[in-house]
């Protein structure tokens, strides 16, 4: 592994991933994870669920960028302002729109996250993830404009990055189903003040499943994006609406 992948993979990176809680605050909230054994719980439905189509959607992404041709702008209108010279060369012009492949893996997985607040949550850390690229690989070609509205999906910016850095779609895939785990056991730390090391030693326990998740992931997402896992998991899309409703939080989800 390079240390670009390093970078890329740091959980101190600034990509706003500390923001969020991936459900763990409304699960505390509401009473469902009390205390470690609860929070293991908790990660291993996410792995059998959300996890898996996470994983899926970021090695399916992986490859796409391997093999992502150079974007093209399409014609302009009769009326374009031609770009200056000097511009950014990183803000695409306005009349650039996103490969179909594309948006059809981005449409794909929102159809699989039928919660509102999970679908804002996903696209606001695929956004800061695609800065911090930008930040590493300012010449790397994205198919999302920068600053663009909605933001990708986390998944797919995170499985560009990864081809970008040279890693593998498995490697994706693991990136995504640890993330998915350790994400909320992080804000489980501070939510219910939980021995850190304790909480690390469970991490270690789920490291077989997250390997085999992210193996069955990558297998899966070499198929057309509607063949990607759709594992559903209704309590967390409840838990993720009910999050919004709380007076006081501590996390963005």
């Amino acid at each position: 592994m390079n240390t670009l992948l390093l970078l890329l993979l740091d959980t101190r990176a600034p990509a706003g991933a500390h923001h969020h809680s991936g459900g763990m605050e409304a699960a505390v909230g509401t009473g469902l994870v009390a205390g470690l054994p609860d929070l293991e719980d908790f990660c291993q439905a996410r792995l059998r669920t959300s996890a898996r189509v996470a994983a899926a959607f970021a090695a399916a992404a992986c490859h796409l960028q391997a093999n992502f041709p150079e974007r093209a702008p399409l014609p302009a209108p009769a009326d374009a302002v031609a770009p200056r010279a000097d511009a950014d060369p990183w803000t695409p012009p306005s009349q650039w729109t996103p490969p179909s492949q594309w948006a059809e893996l981005d449409a794909e997985f929102d159809a699989r996250t039928p919660s509102a607040a999970m679908r804002a949550a996903s696209r606001q850390l695929g956004g800061g993830l695609a800065r911090l690229l930008r930040s590493l690989q300012p010449e790397a070609a994205l198919p999302w404009a920068r600053g663009g509205r909605p933001g990708p999906h986390h998944p797919l910016v995170l499985g560009a990055g990864i081809s970008l850095a040279g890693g593998s779609p498995e490697l994706a895939a693991r990136a995504a189903a640890l993330a998915a785990c350790a994400g909320p056991a992080s804000a489980a730390v501070r939510l219910l003040g939980l021995d850190p090391f304790a909480v690390q030693a469970m991490l270690a326990r789920l490291a077989p499943g997250i390997d085999d998740c992210a193996r069955r992931a990558a297998k899966d997402a070499t198929g057309p994006p509607s063949s990607l896992p759709a594992d559903g998991a209704p309590a967390l899309d409840l838990l993720a609406d009910f999050h919004l409703t709380a007076e006081v939080r501590l996390f963005a989800s």
